[in-house]
């Protein structure tokens, strides 16, 4: 049976696995520790899927900032590889957004392929104006909306 939550601390060495073994490479691990200690963290958003006592998934949702307001990014995402194509990584993230929506979040940017985020409500951030680093990475830079945002316009525009 698959339980999807909150990392715990005894959880570390299991996402740090994770990571290496989905990416080949230590630098997504190396991203989620350099985080780890930082206002950037945010340790009620950090999920894993867990299998007989293992860490098998792991989605971060960390602080960043959109112009002059908060907002949230979405990576790094990894399922360790022989259980890829189970629906892990899908768990996790949509716990991870299930959470950000219920603290009120409001946007969270991901960089990623857009026909398996687009599956969660992604799209591309450029028609919004949203850019920074990842924007040259065209349709894999993308945004969700989390939350509604109500647009007050004055009484005059009540009036009509």
């Amino acid at each position: 049976m698959t339980e999807v939550r909150a990392e715990r601390a005894d959880d570390v060495p299991g996402v740090r696995g994770v990571l290496l073994a989905a990416f080949g490479t230590d630098a997504e691990a190396r991203l989620v520790e350099t985080l780890r200690p930082g206002h950037a963290w945010l340790p009620d958003l950090c999920v894993v899927a867990e299998e007989n006592g293992a860490v098998v998934a792991f989605a971060l949702l960390s602080r960043i900032m959109v112009g002059g307001e908060r907002g949230l990014a979405l990576g790094p995402v990894g399922v360790l590889p022989d259980l890829q194509k189970r629906g892990l990584g899908s768990a996790v993230i949509r716990e991870g957004l299930r959470r950000a929506t219920a603290a009120g979040e409001r946007l969270v940017l991901v960089l990623g392929d857009p026909a398996y985020y687009g599956r969660f409500g992604f799209v591309p951030a450029a028609p919004f104006g949203i850019t920074s680093e990842w924007s040259s990475f065209g349709d894999a830079w993308q945004v969700l909306a989390l939350n509604p945002v109500e647009a007050r316009y004055p009484a005059p525009w009540r009036n009509l």
